[in-house]
């Protein structure tokens, strides 16, 4: 018996993803690497944005009649009533499936439809086996759910409060799968800046734990919601100091007029999310920086979304991942009436905000322009022969090069900047 797993949205999402293979595949199943050669479909599914969502439906729409269908994710959670409405499907399961997944394909084999969406507060165990997306890189997710209640966001009615793994347990994994290959660690979450305030403790020791692990390999630390930050900021820096650390900060802004985050019900300024990048930047001047902008928000007026351009002008980040707001299911966003921004401002402001993102990640990455230093390779390009590594600040660097470089450590020396990405040659000294 083949089943096929695809996974759509976050790294948490994808880390989920690979628990289901793992388990699966320790049942006894192949996980099969193209849904033609399957007999079992399992769609592990986002539901964060609304484009994502019309995506994923209309993928679903087109799985072949004659194969059995499970939804995983986040999506049956916030919108199960249009996949009643709009697809073909034998079971629909909340996100972090985890072992459970192993009796929901025996009872859809044994013909039962099977819908499991009530709300948990468990979450799975940490040492799950994993069929890695990439074998070199490990997802670690640190807790799930979040603390926070923003406006816009549908996730937190999908993944739940907050429910943090103890400090060993992490710290285990991390040993583990660098025992066995891994030498890039993706510690992620819904928000990692929250982890560990139900467990008496924060992210900043989980850092500095993981940071005092044997072994040469790299931590990249996925999202934290800025209002998390400042009452742990100094010993977080301190952590970030580890050469283990990726000089990477993912703090999304989200607007950056004052009245629109209160609106959005985002727990910080404008001034204070500046704030934190000042103090990160003190410390480490290459730091790459990574936010992400929301505009059209209900009440966004064009003065406010001057603002955000003034403060994406100012911050300069590295990398910024522009959205249109779009309504979600049960969201209080959904239910706000007055200031709302018609679609084709939002179409506009969206362009203006994209263009501008690009200008600076475009002026940030000059500066790297004949930097010489080691990079992990940690992916294989699109195109025969060429590869991509991330040097201490996570900035990705492409490589053309003969050799087979996946999984090395090779020094380089960057020869052209881009929007995106750097490109390289190697050091043959």
């Amino acid at each position: 018996m083949q089943i096929f797993v695809k996974n759509f949205g976050c790294s948490a999402n994808t880390a989920d993803g690979e628990a289901i293979s793992g388990c699966l595949s320790q049942a006894g199943y192949q996980i099969a690497t193209s849904e033609a050669d399957a007999e079992i479909l399992i769609y592990n599914t986002c539901a964060v944005k609304g484009p994502t969502e019309n995506r994923i439906i209309d993928a679903l729409k087109h799985t072949p009649k004659n194969k059995k269908v499970i939804i995983t994710g986040c999506l049956p959670k916030i919108s199960f009533e249009r996949l009643l409405r709009e697809v073909r499907f034998d079971a629909a399961v909340g996100p972090s499936a985890g072992k459970e997944i192993v009796e929901v394909v025996r009872r859809v084999l044994s013909g039962e439809k099977v819908i499991e969406l009530a709300d948990s507060e468990s979450m799975p165990k940490m040492d799950l086996p994993k069929v890695k997306s990439n074998p070199i890189i490990s997802i670690v997710p640190i807790n799930y759910g979040c603390l926070g209640s923003c406006a816009y966001c549908c996730v937190v009615h999908a993944r739940g409060h907050l429910r943090s793994y103890n400090i060993e347990e992490v710290a285990d994994r991390v040993q583990s799968d660098f025992n066995t290959g891994a030498k890039e660690f993706w510690v992620t979450s819904q928000d990692t800046a929250c982890y560990g305030r139900d467990l008496q403790t924060n992210l900043s020791h989980l850092l500095r734990k993981l940071g005092e692990l044997t072994g040469d390999f790299r931590i990249r630390v996925g999202m934290m919601t800025p209002n998390w930050v400042p009452d742990m900021q100094p010993k977080l820096i301190e952590a970030f100091k580890s050469e283990k650390v990726f000089k990477f900060l993912h703090l999304p802004v989200q607007s950056g007029d004052d009245e629109v985050l209160k609106r959005m019900r985002r727990f910080y300024t404008a001034k204070q999310f500046k704030d934190i990048v000042s103090a990160f930047r003190a410390e480490f001047p290459d730091l790459t920086l990574a936010t992400d902008v929301i505009v059209g928000f209900p009440g966004e007026t064009v003065e406010a979304f001057e603002n955000t351009l003034r403060l994406m002008e100012e911050v300069k980040p590295d990398v910024t991942n522009v959205s249109k707001f779009f309504a979600r299911p049960k969201t209080a966003a959904a239910e706000i009436k007055d200031g709302v921004v018609g679609k084709d401002e939002i179409k506009r402001r969206s362009t203006v905000a994209a263009e501008l993102a690009r200008r600076l990640s475009f002026e940030r990455n000059q500066r790297w322009v004949n930097w010489e230093g080691e990079i992990l390779v940690d992916e294989k390009g699109k195109i025969e022969g060429s590869w991509v590594g991330r040097n201490f600040t996570y900035k990705p660097i492409a490589l053309k090069n003969a050799e087979n470089l996946f999984g090395k450590t090779v020094r380089i020396k960057v020869i052209e900047a881009s929007t995106t990405y750097l490109m390289g040659t190697v050091d043959k000294n």
